[in-house]
């Protein structure tokens, strides 16, 4: 996929926060990326994403101010995209670490092109100010489309995971939000439903 290359024309994308109607159709897509073994994110979990398993985890994202996003495209999830806190501690507290999905049968439709830039948005708008990510480092379609997207390559791990017969390297890739480390942070104070429906992403 020529991830780098200008998205044109891409009619029908709706970016909005997920539901749980939507927990179905995510799972399928997180579990065709899981059979394929090579994720935007680098992911190697072998259990199954039950639905309640997601829906905890999304209403846990909401209670942090979390996006949890879902490209709509026609009617039908193409892809969805969120972020979870980089580490526990409180030093730690503005740094997110993301996730981003495309369904197979939309792929080369500029889904990860809308989904990232507004996962991106939103986290910023929340008051956080870096974003992280590990891509499976032979994806170079999502390495292609992070830098694409303002995330610079930061480090690499090599064979720190294992599945399907192969030792697999992780690239660490990152992102300032906002004005990343030039200012001081400052408290959120707006709900992520209101960042989410504050941004029109794609509504066409």
């Amino acid at each position: 996929m020529e991830a780098d290359a200008p998205v044109i024309g891409t009619p029908g994308i709706v970016i909005r926060p997920s539901s749980d109607a939507d927990v179905a159709a995510m799972i399928a897509i997180y579990e065709h990326h899981i059979r394929r073994g090579v994720g935007d994110t680098g992911d190697f979990e072998e259990e199954r994403l039950l639905p309640d398993d997601l829906k905890r985890r999304r209403k846990t994202m909401r209670k942090k101010r979390l996006p949890h996003l879902v490209a709509d495209r026609n009617g039908e999830v193409a892809g969805y995209a969120y972020a979870v806190p980089f580490r526990k501690r409180p030093a730690y507290r503005y740094t997110l670490k993301h996730s981003i999905y495309v369904h197979p049968d939309h792929l080369h439709a500029g889904i990860g092109r809308r989904l990232l830039p507004a996962l991106i948005e939103a986290c910023a708008a929340g008051g956080y100010r870096q974003m992280i990510g590990y891509i499976d480092a032979k994806n170079e379609a999502s390495l292609r489309l992070h830098e694409a997207c303002g995330f610079e390559r930061v480090g690499r791990l090599p064979a720190v995971g294992y599945k399907f017969g192969r030792w697999s390297d992780s690239v660490m890739v990152q992102c300032p939000l906002g004005s990343g480390s030039e200012t001081q942070p400052a408290t959120w104070s707006r709900p992520v439903e209101e960042l989410v429906a504050g941004h029109d992403w794609g509504q066409e």
